[in-house]
């Protein structure tokens, strides 16, 4: 009888059919603990080390491909069981969508752990700006790479994007499909990254982001991993889509209750013009100014209300106000012209109120017509200073016998002080007019931004000789040639042509010398004639500046002042030492700079003609021996030997 014809019971203990034979147990052990794949070599090892028999050996062989089997089977079973338990997971956060990075966060997390992956990261395509930046990373340890921005169609993410299907690369840097950049490059390279797989995230039929999952070494995705990965990215794009109907939803929501609410304020709206009348009213009859208008109506109309010079506010929505008499719409902003016949002010402005509703718009045009009638008053006051310090300037000018004590009193009144040292400015316009009607409005312009200037710096201004003269006090460390640099800087700024100042030398005690405003008067004039002539308009300079030319503009003729100025270091250097270094440059000029001819002259070795020379260098700077330095140099010497009595 034949061992196929045999009971089961009867069937030898070791042969390969034998059901639960002790060829199957060890491998029932291997399946229970769930051992190793490598681990279900050992029984055919141990097997063959003890010398068993070949059947014995072969129903081993048997019983492990069949247990391989099973473990193979049991490992697909337990890895569809985790992606399924991760797909519902994240479709349970979906359906209570309430943060939407922490559900991404999630996908992203749950993705490399399912694919088991060094990396997984999403991205999304941001349309205002017309490229992708990185959303969410999961594994990523390099900040150049969390911070990515990639152009439409570089890179990996950019074939997924055009093609909207999944690509996968197994050697990110030998792949030639698809455009590699610098900067894509070099964030990659930064996290080490090697096997990229990249799916598209998919609102019908638009490609909004891409879902990777990234290896830093050499890997081959399955098939089953790039379905998993594309059934995250379409919970993915799931959970944006309703994070968007969840966004319009809300402002739906927000938009009805705004509604509701203008309904229910539309009484308080009546009440509040009325209110803004009331407090508007009040702050002209106290003198209130245009900011304290600005303040009062900003309370009531609940934003930020801001007065804006001409200059500063939206030229086409200004204008546009003022020729309608209305408040306009700017942005999100409200624009209403602050206008007196036909004259532009300035404007109010009203920031980051869009919605504003007809009552509110009349109260903002209310309180620019408040603000226009105070800009009057408030210039017609300041006219009338101006015009008070203007004559207090006349009169110091014409050098009219007045009392020092009533000219002092008058400047104090006018917070001056004619016993600080001044600066007399000469200032004119030099762009070119179009008529006379305009040249005489470009010069009450300047009189205007002079007097403004004067009343800031507590000095004094007067329109004279078709231009304006400044009396400005002089600063702490300051020179005439700075106020002049500066005032031409601020008047041309102010009224949008050159100026050209000139400016006297510092003078004091004004009030008991009335004739040296009128000094220093011409000679800031010829200061401004002199910048003309060598085509400096529209700067600003004192005689100081002229270097021995300032010796025929200055009114006083400072002759030991430019000697001071140009040599003063050489005669006090030999004063000090002992040395003749005035001499030798003075013998170096005279010998047509030639230092053996000088040596001659002074009956030295060349040596140390050379060496004070160098020193002379030092004292005057390396530039002494140009030919416009050494002109003044020359100049200078001589009248300092002319201010030195003969020795005999």
């Amino acid at each position: 009888m034949s061992r196929d014809h045999l009971r089961p019971a009867e069937r030898p203990a070791d042969g390969p059919g034998a059901p639960h034979s002790s060829a199957d147990a060890p491998y029932l052990e291997l399946l229970a603990r769930d051992a190793s794949a490598e681990a279900y070599e050992q029984p055919v090892l141990m097997a063959r080390a003890e010398g068993r028999p070949a059947a014995r050996i072969a129903a081993l062989e048997h019983a492990k491909l069949l247990a391989l089997r099973v473990r193979s089977e049991l490992e697909g079973r337990r890895r569809r069981e985790a992606e399924l338990s991760a797909l519902f997971e994240t479709a349970h956060d979906l359906a209570g969508l309430r943060d939407l990075d922490a559900v991404l966060q999630a996908i992203v997390q749950r993705a490399r752990s399912l694919l088991g992956t060094d990396v997984a990261y999403l991205s999304l395509n941001d349309p205002a700006r017309g490229d992708t930046y990185m959303r969410v990373t999961e594994g990523s340890v390099a900040a150049r790479f969390q911070q990515l921005r990639l152009g439409m169609g570089e890179g990996l993410g950019g074939l997924v994007a055009q093609t909207a299907r999944p690509y996968v690369t197994e050697d990110y840097f030998h792949d030639d499909r698809f455009q590699h950049t610098l900067a894509i490059d070099s964030g990659v390279r930064d996290e080490g990254l090697v096997a990229i797989l990249g799916v598209p995230l998919m609102l019908g039929p638009h490609v909004i982001g891409v879902l990777y999952a990234a290896d830093r070494r050499a890997r081959v995705f399955e098939r089953e991993q790039i379905a998993l990965l594309g059934s995250f990215a379409a919970l993915a794009a799931a959970a944006f889509d309703t994070a968007n109907l969840l966004t319009e939803t809300r402002a739906a929501l927000a938009g009805l209750e705004r509604a509701n609410e203008i309904i229910r304020d539309r009484s308080a709206v009546i009440e509040r013009a009325s209110e803004v009348h009331d407090r508007l009213a009040e702050l002209v009859l106290r003198g209130g100014g245009v900011h304290d208008v600005a303040a009062a109506v900003s309370q009531v109309l609940d934003g930020t209300v801001e007065f804006a010079e001409t200059i500063a506010a939206p030229a086409d929505a200004l204008e546009a106000s003022r020729a309608g008499g209305h408040a306009v719409r700017h942005g999100s902003d409200w624009i209403a012209a602050v206008a007196a016949g036909g004259e532009l002010l300035g404007a109010l402005v009203l920031h980051g109120h869009p919605g504003l509703d007809p009552v509110d718009q009349r109260t903002l045009e209310r309180a620019a017509m408040v603000t226009s009638l105070l800009l009057l008053a408030r210039r017609s006051a300041a006219e009338a200073e101006q015009r008070v310090r203007g004559e207090l300037l006349d009169d110091l000018l014409d050098a009219r016998d007045r009392d020092p004590r009533l000219l002092r009193e008058r400047a104090a009144r006018l917070d001056a002080n004619l016993d600080a040292t001044h600066v007399v400015l000469a200032a004119r316009l030099d762009g070119p007019a179009a008529d006379a009607d305009e040249e005489a409005a470009a010069r009450r312009r300047l009189w205007s931004a002079a007097s403004h200037l004067a009343a800031t710096r507590h000095g004094l201004a007067a329109a004279r000789d078709g231009g304006t003269v400044l009396l400005l006090p002089l600063g702490p460390g300051e020179t005439a040639a700075d106020v002049a640099r500066r005032t031409a800087r601020q008047l041309g700024t102010a009224v949008h042509q050159p100026v050209t100042v000139g400016a006297s030398a510092p003078v004091t005690d004004l009030a008991a010398h009335t004739d040296t405003v009128t000094a220093a008067y011409a000679e800031g004039r010829r200061c401004l004639d002199a910048l003309r002539l060598l085509g400096r308009a529209g700067d600003g300079a004192a005689a100081e500046d002229f270097g021995f030319l300032g010796l025929l503009l200055a009114g006083e003729r400072d002759v030991g002042g430019f000697v001071e100025r140009t040599i003063g270091a050489i005669t006090s250097y030999d004063a000090r030492r002992g040395t003749e270094l005035l001499r030798t440059i003075e013998a170096y000029f005279a010998c047509g700079m030639s230092p053996a001819r000088t040596k001659d002259a002074l009956h030295v070795h060349v040596n140390t003609v050379a060496q004070r020379l160098e020193r002379v260098g030092r004292l005057l700077g390396a530039d002494w021996q140009t030919p416009a330095r050494a002109l003044e140099i020359q100049l200078a010497l001589r009248l300092h030997r002319l201010s030195v009595p003969e020795q005999h």
